[in-house]
């Protein structure tokens, strides 16, 4: 059977650890973005290396902190990094259709999102976001700890709709947006 991958679950989060080992070293993005790169993209098509689904928070940019160029990661971005349809519909189309084996949910400290739902009640179109992290977190009062069970809850609902694909690989991940480094929980 021929492979379908890329790169292994492996070595794409191997990427991924050496890519934030870069950038903890310069503390400097190592992006590729150039025309040759762009027009090489648009002839062969998109192949990244991995999912990251990531916050919107402006601090936290996973190209940058994983020194990935175009084309390296498909990148999903939303505030308090919280999983509805339309982020696994898209998770879907990256396995199924570019046939990524990596699917990193990556929390971050200092999360407003995860804030908003320890602290307050929100109202508005940011009301369903704050109201999936509070069923994440419960009763959680620690920022980061509340974090973790945030990506931990997104991880499992990634896993039910990916279930069966023993051929992909879901990590949860966090982002110290002080230090610049990630953590991976992995199995």
């Amino acid at each position: 059977m021929e492979e379908l991958y890329t790169v292994t679950w492996q070595e794409a989060l191997e990427f991924l650890k050496t890519g934030n080992k870069r950038y903890l070293l310069t503390g400097e993005p190592d992006m590729d973005a150039s025309e040759k790169l762009r027009r090489r993209l648009v002839s062969d098509g998109q192949h990244p290396k991995a999912v990251v689904i990531a916050c919107s928070d402006s601090r936290v940019v996973p190209e940058a902190v994983f020194g990935c160029s175009l084309g390296d990661i498909f990148t999903i971005r939303t505030a308090g990094n919280v999983i509805d349809s339309h982020q696994l519909g898209s998770i879907e189309y990256a396995v199924g259709h570019l046939h990524t084996s990596l699917v990193v949910l990556m929390g971050h400290t200092h999360c407003g999102a995860v804030g908003a739902a320890m602290h307050q009640d929100s109202i508005g179109h940011i009301k369903p976001i704050t109201d999936e992290i509070k069923a994440a977190i419960g009763t959680e009062t620690d920022d980061v700890n509340a974090s973790w069970l945030n990506v931990r809850w997104g991880v499992r609902k990634i896993q039910d709709v990916l279930e069966g694909r023993e051929d992909v690989k879901v990590i949860g991940a966090m982002y110290d947006i002080e230090t610049g480094e990630v953590t991976f929980e992995e199995e």
